[in-house]
């Protein structure tokens, strides 16, 4: 995940159940390209063994502020030095009351006290502990400090037989907030429009036209502009995605569309605000002239003479045609297969005079590896001023990030700041108050059946 590479996180385990998903935010920061040190409480050890997390991360985990051999360097605060992000997950009930209370009488609380950057907590806990004044007064005072954010908690069943708000929230939504942490906010308050996936045209009730578009770049495009503060809408074709996690603060709106005219029309409420739209769906370009109601029969009189097809709305045009001066950017992508380089920049390039775009994103989707599905990319950046940009092939979200470094000094957004520097911003999962905590039906307070 971008934003985490050859980052320097140190993930804290503390003993709640939920100890055991602290393997897999560790297996996702790593595989995000950040350095983890573990460090775990003694309580944590009693949930999941510090072997496990060593073999995640490839480092031996910290879990003694006594440790003779580490502490003859002065291992909590080097430690805390060293650190970019703390990640405390799960973060209990305790080890919020120690750090608003100041402790440093473990390895983590101390390593805590002595770090300067920001500290992302995952609370997880029992929904009555969670809702407790004092859980809530302890979270607040951290809050309030500014260098503590907060994911979470999901609401759901608990291990304790109860039903309420208390799970840890998913690892990925975890790694996703971390990112968001230490991502530059350049387009904060900019608003984003992003189509992603194929449009789907019915031939029948059960048949349709489309194409092999999946959404990936996309939908990549709008969780790398979400993390990077933007206000996203996702129009999204029918595809077998998950919206890209996000501030809960600040969501992706996603509008789920299936043909060309219902994405024109979630276009046309979109685009009104926008500072730039981002076209990456593949739009089918004909649709049939008509339906025919229920399954169209093989045995059926003139089934197989030749389909009679209409033309879709050209909504990369319509949208180059519709905007005032420069306002919104206009991102257009252009899918070409197996002709010669120069005459596919050739027909791009046609492309981005003749629908009035900024910039067109050429990229050969025949092409093994980056094609239709693929979860790898490369492209070609084919701008109004003539100038052109090749991005090697690389995964889709890096594709995402090196696309948005281009547009965000244009679109002026915050240069320089992550959230975790940025003072004011609402951060993620504030601490509501203790009647919002409370006040759901009853639902916190009655056992599963």
């Amino acid at each position: 995940m971008a934003g985490l590479e050859n980052k320097s996180v140190v993930l804290g385990i503390t003993g709640g159940i939920a100890a055991y998903k602290g393997a897999e935010l560790c297996r996702l920061l790593v595989k995000s390209g950040a350095r983890v040190q573990v460090v775990m409480t003694d309580a944590a050890k009693k949930f999941i063994t510090p072997l496990t997390l060593q073999a995640l991360s490839g480092n031996p985990v910290a879990d003694d502020l006594f440790d003779a051999d580490a502490e003859a360097r002065i291992g909590h605060i080097r430690i805390g030095d060293e650190a970019e992000l703390i990640v405390v997950a799960p973060a209990t009930a305790d080890v919020i009351a120690r750090l608003a209370g100041g402790r440093a009488d473990d390895l983590l609380t101390a390593v805590v006290l002595a770090s300067r950057g920001p500290v992302l907590l995952a609370p997880a806990m029992n929904v009555n502990m969670w809702s407790n004044p004092l859980t809530q007064q302890n979270l607040g005072k951290l809050l309030a400090l500014g260098r503590f954010r907060t994911v979470g908690p999901d609401r759901g069943d608990l291990a304790c037989g109860w039903v309420g708000e208390g799970r840890l929230i998913e690892p990925p939504e975890i790694a996703a907030a971390a990112a968001r942490l230490l991502t530059v906010q350049d387009l904060a308050g900019r608003k984003v429009v992003v189509t992603a996936g194929p449009t789907q045209e019915p031939i029948d009730d059960v048949r349709f036209l489309g194409n092999r578009s999946s959404g990936k770049m996309g939908f990549a495009l709008a969780g790398a502009a979400a993390r990077r503060g933007a206000e996203v809408t996702l129009i999204a074709g029918p595809v077998a995605l998950d919206t890209p996690p996000s501030d809960p603060g600040a969501p992706i709106v996603r509008q789920d569309v299936e043909t060309t005219e219902q994405m024109r029309a979630a276009l046309g409420a979109a685009t009104g605000r926008a500072d730039v739209v981002v076209m990456s769906a593949a739009v089918a370009d004909f649709r049939p002239a008509g339906r025919v109601p229920g399954k169209l029969s093989r045995r059926a009189k003139g089934a197989a003479s030749e389909l009679g097809l209409v033309a879709n709305p050209d909504l990369l045009a319509e949208l180059g045609r519709a905007r005032a001066g420069r306002r919104p950017l206009l991102v257009g992508f252009a899918a070409e297969i197996g002709t010669e380089d120069e005459l596919m920049r050739a027909r791009a390039r046609e492309k981005l005079v003749e629908k009035r775009c900024d910039l067109i994103v050429l990229n050969d989707v025949g092409l093994p590896g980056i094609g239709f599905g693929s979860d790898e990319n490369a492209v070609t950046l084919l701008y109004a001023d003539g100038r052109e940009e090749k991005l090697s092939r690389a995964p889709k979200d890096r594709i995402a990030d090196d696309l948005w470094d281009r547009l965000a000094p244009v679109l002026g957004g915050a240069a320089g700041r992550t959230l975790a520097t940025a003072r004011g911003r609402r951060h993620s999962g504030v601490v509501r108050p203790l009647a919002a905590a409370t006040s759901h039906g009853g639902r916190g307070r009655t056992r599963r059946a």
